[in-house]
């Protein structure tokens, strides 16, 4: 079974509205017509197959009218999806830590360029500290892809984990989503290979976010790529693109 669900993370979903993505009113699939647009840059496209969207944003629940925080948005994949996907009646929050701007300034020039691109008015921006996490009102989703384990690397200081996750739990709504994507390490390393190879076991990742508060509603292996043996670094040429991930959801108790 591709989605590993409890009884009680189903009626969670059910209850909150939030499990799956609805038709808009013309009845199209708003997350498939994001993905099939054609103003996405060629680049973004020639990731789909890898990163599998459609299924990804369907698991966070991504619905038309949402507020989103996305952290550290990289160069806006998934900003460009989301966006689309929640619709001009909804809002897009691009979080770029400040650790992340100061060290690397071309990536907050990247960042605060999103919301120019064409069908992105709905996209906003923010730069700050990363236990700073937070949107002008309380918001239904926080997503993070492949960034999570940074917070435990030397480009974030390391960050205070702790109060991040509490930052998060403090940006959502009651009922909110919280959902972290990220590559597999070795069973068992917890984050001790963030700097070098960029990943984090998926236990430490529960175990940090679940202590803020969070319940662990889901988890789903489509990102899975069992040939991936962990031990390579995510930049090794022979392995970007195709590391194995995880996919989890929490939810902020109602």
């Amino acid at each position: 079974m591709r989605n590993k669900l409890t009884i009680a993370a189903m009626t969670a979903g059910l209850l909150l509205g939030a499990a799956l993505p609805v038709a808009s009113q013309s009845g199209a699939d708003p997350i498939a017509a994001a993905v099939a647009s054609e103003a996405r840059p060629d680049r973004d496209r020639a990731r789909d197959a890898g990163r599998k969207p459609a299924e990804t944003l369907a698991f966070a629940g991504v619905r038309p009218g949402m507020s989103v925080i996305e952290i550290m948005p990289g160069g806006g994949y998934f900003t460009r999806l989301l966006s689309r996907s929640v619709g001009p009646q909804g809002r897009i929050h691009a979080f770029q830590p400040q650790e992340i701007a100061t060290r690397f300034p071309n990536s907050r020039t990247t960042v605060e360029a999103l919301p120019s691109e064409p069908g992105l008015g709905n996209v906003q921006t923010s730069v700050a500290p990363i236990d700073a996490v937070a949107a002008p009102a309380p918001v239904d989703l926080v997503f993070t892809a492949l960034n999570y384990h940074d917070l435990h690397a030397d480009i974030m200081g390391p960050a205070d984990v702790a109060a991040v996750n509490r930052a998060v739990f403090a940006a959502l709504k009651p009922g909110g989503a919280f959902v972290v994507i990220d590559h597999h390490a070795p069973a068992g390393v917890g984050a001790s290979r963030a700097s070098d190879l960029h990943r984090i076991d998926i236990e430490t990742v529960k175990a940090e976010v679940l202590a803020a508060g969070f319940v662990l509603e889901a988890e789903s292996d489509i990102l899975r790529r069992p040939d991936d043996a962990r031990t390579a670094g995510v930049y090794d040429p022979a392995i970007r693109g195709s590391t194995d991930q995880f996919l989890l959801r929490f939810r902020k108790p109602a």
